[in-house]
């Protein structure tokens, strides 16, 4: 008999934390409104045309009972500004290293404003350049990064809120109501826009984020309430520069709203940390302010790819765009012939350069091994970190999806993955094991843990479920969410002296279990010692191992968790054949042992799918207990991953 439940996490992204300097806009819509994208700014977008009518650039000065001093900001009013009519307003901030001047001397708004004016791309509106440094000496003089003037970034929203919007609307004729009211800013002034305008809703219905710095708060605290968000906001733009170092923070929000729904921009462009993105970013969100915007167009302005988390540290490539495909180059001026080799072979092509590059279909979600076919020779791409597989080292790409959550790394306590070398007197050899400490591991000597086993596949070996599998991660996040049972996970080399795959390799991977490796584990770590507390898992090679050594040691363990495997026909079948008789002698032991035998494939698509499924029909004919899982991917990490997620929450309870 089998149980069906449902394999798919329901969880999302979150993210990380920093500080430094960059830019906010905003813009929303919720009105359905034919638009033509422009993705690139025009030649000439920013070049003053004498021949046009001109906006007004004028210093205000207010005063601020928030700092106590009277403050300076600039005020751009637009081409034919009439104090009979009234207007909409932007406050449009700076960054960390300089004041209310910086837009006006690198990225000449107005200038950019008067040429749309001229074009009829934009609404009327003012827009505010006030100084974000809310203290009495304002100047960005000293050193900028001084916890009173990091502060004062902060302060600045008391100043805004209480300050100076209540001057700008005494003495300028403009629109008061929350839908004619936007911020958005650069850099530090991103990260305030993001701060200052999601946590007053009821003020900015319009904010926007150019390459926000690590002043932004974690997403959970910028949006506590996703559906008040979704009501509130017209338009929630957040950009950066496909070559920024401070992109993860744009990225992290992001991936937060996408995961509750709140619909937003996310537009990643070419570029670093400056002004030519910033004017390109101030160009587009301008256009979509105070007028009626269609959330369709938000995905078409997702025009770059983001660099990869399996990239080594600063390589740009591979790229995963949107829609789910990658980018790979490599430069090679002398090779001849360049593959892709990603399972599916894609031919490279060079250009002048010397530079190869090719772009791939739509890849499913999570982790996969590929290599570079360099004229030839399978090598491992040097951007890539590199990982073992396929019984070599080998590169690999990790591609984000909605409902990957569940392994990344959120702000919990954290476990510890160490590695242990050991003397086997099986093999009488040095071997090796990673384990996994649960948080609190060190800090309560008291107490024991139950033990999860677990076995890694054909052509990898102990570095697998630690690195690829993420198990770490796994546990952590289902720890903290009190969804698994603390615990201590051995992960084996599976990989014994003998060749194949034979019972004589199965028998010896069982004596190096038994023998060597649970004995070590239970005299050197805080584990508890009985059947009830012991858990052994695998996949594919690893869950045949499982298979033969777990059955027939009921009395050592209590759950079995077999992934993407199953007897292999007909080269097992002799082997498959003994077990069979031996659970059909003993099913009422087994049953009565076993608190839970986990059996999981990836589908249709494994190519172990056919030899589980004629093992569940001899457990079925012998009335042997399991629950059986799909999900879909193949024979793939991704799904091994999804494995260890579903069966640690079984254990031990």
């Amino acid at each position: 008999m089998y149980f069906n439940i449902d394999p798919v996490p329901h969880l999302k992204r979150t993210i990380m934390k920093q500080l430094f300097l960059f830019i906010s806009l905003l813009a929303f819509g919720q009105w359905a409104y034919p638009q033509n994208i422009v993705k690139q700014t025009p030649q000439g977008f920013d070049n003053f045309r004498p021949e046009i009518p001109q906006g007004k650039i004028d210093t205000i000065y207010y005063a601020s009972e928030t700092v106590g001093a009277t403050r300076k900001a600039l005020i751009y009013t637009p081409p034919g500004f009439s104090a009979e009519k009234k207007y909409p307003v932007l406050y449009l901030l700076h960054g960390i290293g300089s004041d209310e001047k910086e837009w006006l001397k690198n990225g000449q708004p107005q200038v950019i404003l008067d040429n749309l004016y001229a074009d009829n791309k934009i609404e009327s509106m003012i827009v505010v350049l006030p100084n974000g440094r809310a203290m009495k000496n304002d100047r960005a003089v000293g050193n900028i990064f001084d916890s009173a003037r990091v502060q004062a970034f902060t302060t600045f929203e008391f100043d805004l809120i209480n300050d100076l919007i209540p001057f700008i609307e005494e003495h300028y004729p403009v629109l008061s109501t929350p839908e004619y009211r936007a911020i958005a800013g650069l850099s530090m002034g991103g990260g305030q826009s993001l701060n200052i305008g999601l946590g007053n809703l009821g003020t900015f219905a319009w904010i926007g984020s150019f390459s926000a710095a690590p002043n932004t708060k974690e997403p959970k605290l910028l949006v506590p309430d996703p559906d008040k968000a979704k009501k509130k906001l017209k338009l929630l733009w957040i950009s950066c520069g496909d070559m920024d170092n401070l992109i993860t923070f744009s990225q992290r929000t992001h991936e937060y709203l996408n995961a509750k729904d709140v619909p937003h921009i996310f537009y990643i462009e070419p570029g670093g940390h400056d002004f030519k993105v910033w004017k390109n970013d101030f160009y587009h969100f301008s256009q979509l302010l105070f007028k009626p915007v269609d959330p369709a167009i938000f995905s078409q302005y997702n025009l770059a790819g983001k660099p990869t988390e399996s990239n080594v540290r600063a390589a740009r490539y591979p790229q995963i765009l949107p829609d789910g495909r990658a980018i790979f180059r490599i430069k090679a001026p002398e090779a001849q012939k360049i593959q892709l080799d990603l399972v599916k072979k894609y031919d490279m092509v060079k250009d002048n350069d010397g530079m190869w590059e090719v772009t791939t279909d739509s890849l499913g979600e999570g982790f996969h091994y590929y290599s570079l076919l360099i004229d030839g020779v399978a090598v491992a791409d040097p951007a890539s970190e590199t990982f073992y597989g396929m019984g070599r080292m080998a590169s690999g790409i990790e591609v984000p999806f909605e409902g990957d959550d569940y392994y990344q790394v959120k702000n919990v306590p954290h476990g510890e993955i160490r590695i242990k070398r050991y003397y086997s007197g099986v093999t009488n050899s040095w071997r090796r094991f990673y384990i996994y400490t649960p948080p609190g591991y060190d800090m309560n000597p008291g107490e024991k843990y139950p033990v999860l086993y677990l076995l890694h596949g054909g052509g990898e070996d102990e570095r697998g479920w630690a690195t690829q599998g993420k198990t770490d991660l796994i546990l952590d996040n289902l720890i903290a969410e009190k969804k698994a049972t603390p615990m201590l996970v051995v992960m084996l080399d599976g990989n014994v002296v003998l060749p194949g795959f034979g019972e004589d390799f199965l028998r010896l991977s069982e004596a190096e279990l038994k023998q060597c490796v649970i004995p070590f584990v239970e005299n050197n770590y805080r584990a508890k010692t009985d059947a009830n507390n012991r858990a052994l898992a695998g996949l594919s090679m690893g869950g045949i191992q499982t298979l033969y050594a777990g059955v027939r040691n009921t009395e050592v363990f209590s759950y079995l968790g077999v992934f993407s495997s199953g007897w292999i026909m007909p080269i097992q079948s002799s082997i498959a054949n003994a077990e069979y008789e031996y659970i059909k002698n003993n099913s009422d032991l087994i049953n009565n042992n076993l608190k839970e035998l986990w059996i999981a494939m990836g589908g249709k698509e494994d190519i172990a799918y056919n030899n589980c499924q004629v093992m569940l029909s001899k457990f079925d004919e012998m009335k042997i207990k399991y629950t059986y899982s799909e999900y879909p991917g193949g024979h793939t990490w991704p799904v091994w991953r999804n494995n260890l997620y579903n069966f640690s929450q079984v254990l031990f309870k």
